[in-house]
């Protein structure tokens, strides 16, 4: 469904006066009368997804309003958990890096994507190409037909967040590519500002992570069949078994070995070997904070989505469930205080997305700091989400 009730209609007329095709058409349409609403959003995956849809214009049939992150959160499987400890020569000195996953299948973002537009009924396009000069003519033609484009980069390579040189590589949450406007483009990446890229810079940010090069996906609002109520049914039967596998990298005991893993002298991965030398502890906290800090853990938005389960369903037994998710959510605020407390110059850094952050972050890494005291409220924090999965279970 979409908001604008003669949408339809005013795209046919304009068809049948210029021989149009129905996409390019409708881009004239929508171009003349609106401009891309920014949004923002909580998590990448999540968001991109929604903005994308709400700019579309598709909408939920129960309410007639566009589909919320949370919602798309929970269709798509709901939320995970990951731990991973990764250590690497390099940086003048060995280089720790702490990875959380809050997001189900957050370990296979491509997977996660093409699983919750089958299940919403989208018949996304995903398109992956070899060559540079391919990937932009496969980028291009998509506008053209008046489809914004979800798009995967590096976001040291795109460089309009001021992230030092020893970022190359890392990675980053996709983004909307939704106009070519000379030799940039417009993109949106959950800012509130206008973003224009230079062309070759999103090329280059598109080519340099190996496990999405190019990848693109793009969703024709023509060809949508939403359906949102065994969307939902699945997408809550999808997140009890999820959570309930045994995986400590990938499912809640995750954070019982994360919980473990701080006290832990005898592993090699626990933080009193790794750690032993002090060095790294300035990423190591930024990186608990900026993963989990301002709701990115997902435990609130998934509340939502089992707020709105409740009434698509009418299964009152689902906001039980949601406020058990909104305790454990709770429960991360003494994580991510305890990471970096609040008033710390890095953390307030990190809010202000100052590029100065980077530079204060390495410097705590060269010098010997003490580890985040996390252990006690990182078990407190599961102990909660395994209650709050009993719960949804028995919803």
């Amino acid at each position: 469904m979409t908001t604008r009730k003669h949408l339809k209609s005013l795209v046919r007329e304009r068809m049948r006066k210029t021989g149009e095709r129905y996409t390019v058409a409708r881009r004239h349409i929508v171009d003349a009368d609106t401009s891309w609403e920014l949004r923002g959003g909580v998590h990448g995956d999540t968001a991109v997804l929604a903005n994308v849809l709400a700019n579309l214009g598709v909408v939920a049939p129960h309410t007639g309003e566009p589909l919320t992150e949370a919602m798309v959160l929970g269709v798509g499987g709901g939320l995970g958990a990951g731990y991973i400890l990764w250590e690497f020569d390099s940086h003048q000195f060995r280089s720790r890096v702490l990875t959380l996953g809050f997001r189900r299948l957050w370990q296979y973002p491509d997977r996660w994507a093409r699983e919750t537009a089958a299940r919403l009924g989208l018949h996304a396009e995903m398109h992956e190409t070899g060559g540079v000069r391919a990937a932009a003519a496969t980028l291009d033609a998509q506008l053209e037909r008046g489809l914004p484009a979800i798009a995967w980069i590096d976001s040291y390579t795109l460089g309009h967040r001021g992230e030092p040189q020893w970022r190359d590589g890392y990675g980053g949450a996709p983004l909307i590519v939704y106009e070519r406007a000379g030799d940039s483009y417009a993109i949106d990446d959950l800012s509130t500002t206008r973003e224009l890229v230079p062309a070759e810079r999103l090329a280059a940010a598109r080519a340099r992570v190996g496990s999405y090069k190019h990848r693109l996906i793009t969703i024709d609002p023509e060809r949508i069949e939403l359906d949102l109520r065994p969307a939902v049914e699945e997408g809550l039967r999808v997140q009890v078994e999820h959570l309930s596998e045994r995986s400590d990298s990938f499912s809640l005991p995750a954070w019982r070995k994360w919980a473990r893993m701080t006290t832990d002298q005898r592993n090699s991965k626990g933080w009193p070997t790794v750690f032993a030398d002090g060095l790294s502890t300035g990423s190591l906290r930024a990186s608990i904070y900026t993963e989990a800090a301002h709701g990115a853990h997902l435990r609130g938005l998934y509340a939502d989505f089992l707020d709105e389960a409740a009434g698509l369903l009418g299964r009152e037994s689902l906001t039980e469930a949601a406020d058990a998710w909104r305790r454990a959510a709770a429960c991360w605020e003494p994580i991510v205080d305890a990471a970096l407390p609040p008033g710390d110059e890095l953390r307030e850094a990190i809010d202000r997305d100052d590029p100065a952050r980077w530079d204060l972050q390495q410097l705590r890494d060269q010098d010997a700091g003490e580890l985040p005291d996390v252990g006690e409220p990182v078990a407190a924090m599961y102990e909660a989400e395994r209650s709050a999965l009993a719960l949804l279970g028995s919803s």
